[in-house]
């Protein structure tokens, strides 16, 4: 097979890749291409770009290694080193000074294979702002064409042997150790948003300072990197830098970029252009008029959608969200960083409505869905009501483009005709109320005639309760008089009880012996001033409290048994010899003798205890 049939087969198999996979190769290398996927056909023992096109019909698991192979994934944190130093010391805090304190700071590293110079790139700044200052103003934008290293690059999980690069001092401040890997610091993890952008196809990321691109560059042809340089020169600001690698000089392109540091691959943006010489350099055609229109045309399309009243989104054929136009990017926080994203990892092809399954009915059936009154509850905790449309966008009914979703606020149509379900229950609220008034006022006028009738009768019973009444006055008169006698009567007890008490105090006062009575429950009834005299406590200390509670020299533990042998009748009036420790700490024998204390009952009410020092 001649060159030229191998280089016709090659180009068919590079289509193959763009329709099955969505990897457009148009604009790399030739060279390095072949060279790349004749890599994958030696693992194989393939010889033709022919047989490895149908390995791969055949054989899809290939289709990952073969994108590894072409996409050169090699990247690692601080590559190049010193370059690295000179952006940290030099590039970024010059950034910083052209900003207000609050202003934010936009970066943007395309082509950040598994993520390791997003991160770099995060370290520096974190280490130059501060973590809480970073947080608040940084955001880092890192884009990718393959999707399996995005993957990666988001999980923020490395080897060891990936982070060897890394100073000690910042391994232990921005990354954990989880089992045999290391992860990304979670706040450092947060300044940096990954997303799938295709340099060549996708619209740039706008308001940039700083775009990092390392290396990646050379492997397109110099075509594509014209047209890819524009693109980077529109998504920079009037002061923003360019970070190259270390195999790209850019010296063809002094009209869009200008060497600030041509060692470490740094460049500056050239002046602002205007508008017309913009879309002059986006439209990349020989044809320079030509390419004008048909720039002018594209933004004029864009603008017009853009402008539309209504939120409106593309989803294409394969299931990408292409477009969304301003009014869908702000009411559903859309980036566009999202668009060319998978619909299904974007939030609003599930929330408010889950729009995926709608959509394949949609291709099904070849008609229009609508849903209304679909209920969103928005960030503040409003409810936004929409009316949702799905249309299909089509060439013919056979080849579709994809589908326009449009999103229809009718939340004010809502409001209007709650209003009008409100004033419309008032109304019928108000006439039931008028309703219900009148038949008030009927019943009362009757009720008001039932009530007179009532009182007369009332008048009467009261009469004849007020006669009851007298009556029963005499009677409590009467009551009255006993109860003054029983009072006399109790008062002259009293009386006689203060003496009778008066006496028994005396009595047990002039005792020489320590007296002591206690109730059923061991509690102190009488206290004498012997006994006072014995251990130290007044009668009013010890009144009512347990006598086996007492912290005082006579050993009550042992006077237990007598006591419940004395109240239960079974020894009464025994004696016994003990030894008590007096006020002064002086030992003494005494003898203690139980009585039983009754007043007729068959049971004693208590115990009299005498003690005497023998």
């Amino acid at each position: 097979m001649t060159a030229i049939d191998q280089t016709s087969i090659f180009e068919t198999l590079l289509e193959y890749l763009r329709r099955s996979r969505g990897f457009d190769f148009v604009g790399y290398k030739r060279s390095s291409l072949q060279r790349r996927v004749t890599k994958r056909m030696e693992v194989h023992h393939i010889d033709n770009f022919g047989e490895y096109l149908e390995y791969l019909k055949a054989h899809p698991e290939e289709f990952p290694a073969l994108f590894n192979t072409i996409l050169i994934n090699v990247t690692s944190f601080f590559r190049d080193l010193t370059a690295w130093e000179h952006l940290a010391t030099d590039t970024l805090p010059q950034i910083i000074k052209q900003k207000s304190p609050d202003e934010p700071l936009r970066f943007w590293t395309a082509g950040c294979a598994s993520g390791e110079e997003a991160y770099s790139l995060a370290m520096l700044l974190a280490e130059t702002l501060g973590m809480e200052e970073c947080l608040r103003r940084v955001k880092i934008y890192a884009t990718d064409v393959d999707e399996e290293a995005l993957t990666q690059a988001r999980n923020a999980s490395y080897k060891a042997k990936d982070i060897e690069s890394i100073s000690e001092e910042f391994q232990q401040r921005y990354f954990n150790p989880v089992g045999d890997r290391f992860a990304v610091d979670r706040d450092l993890r947060q300044v940096i948003i990954f997303g799938r952008h295709d340099l060549i196809h996708d619209a740039p990321i706008s308001r940039i300072d700083l775009l990092v691109c390392r290396n990646t560059l050379m492997y397109f042809n110099a075509e594509t990197q014209k047209q890819i340089l524009a693109r980077f020169h529109f998504a920079l600001k009037d002061t923003g830098y360019l970070f190259l690698g270390k195999a790209e000089m850019l010296l063809t392109n002094a009209d869009l970029f200008s060497p600030l540091n041509l060692q470490h691959r740094i460049f500056q943006k050239v002046r602002k252009i205007d508008r017309r010489e913009r879309l002059l350099i986006l439209a990349q055609s020989r044809k320079e008029e030509a390419g004008m229109r048909s720039a002018l045309n594209i933004l004029l399309l864009e603008e017009a959608f853009d402008a539309m009243p209504v939120a409106q989104i593309v989803v294409d054929s394969q299931s990408n969200l292409v477009l969304a136009n301003q009014l869908a990017r702000s009411h559903f926080d859309i980036d566009r960083l999202d668009l060319g994203r998978p619909f299904q990892d974007v939030e609003i092809s599930y929330r408010p409505l889950e729009l995926r399954s709608p959509i394949k009915r949609v291709y099904k059936e070849g008609t229009s869905i609508l849903f209304s009154d679909v209920i969103r509850t928005k960030s503040d905790g409003s409810i936004q009501y929409l009316d949702i449309e799905i249309s299909l966008l089509q060439q013919n009914p056979r080849d579709p483009l994809g589908v326009s979703i449009t999103f229809n606020e009718v939340t004010r149509y809502h409001q209007i005709q709650e209003q009008l379900e409100r004033s419309k229950q008032e109304l019928e609220t108000v006439n039931n109320q008028l309703q219900s008034r009148k038949d008030e006022l009927e019943t009362t006028h009757e009720e008001l005639q039932s009530s007179h009738e009532e009182l007369e009768t009332t008048n009467e019973e009261l009469q004849s309760t007020n006669e009851e009444l007298e009556t029963t006055n005499e009677e409590l008169q009467s009551i009255n008089e006993e109860l003054q006698t029983i009072n006399d009567e109790l008062g002259r007890k009293t009386v006689e009880l203060n003496h009778s008490n008066a006496f028994l105090e005396s009595i047990f006062a002039s005792l020489q012996s320590a007296v002591i009575v206690v109730d059923r429950q061991f509690q102190i009834q009488t206290w004498n001033e012997a006994a006072q005299k014995l251990w130290g406590p007044k009668s009013d200390e010890v009144q009512n409290k347990s006598l086996f509670g007492l912290d005082i020299g006579l050993p009550v533990e042992r006077l237990r048994e007598p006591l419940y042998q004395c109240l239960s009748g079974t020894h009464p009036g025994q004696e016994i010899l003990i030894d008590v420790l007096n006020s002064q700490s002086d030992v003494i024998q005494c003898r203690l003798s139980f009585n039983p204390l009754k007043d007729g009952s068959k049971e004693p009410h208590g115990v009299i205890l005498f003690i005497k020092e023998v």
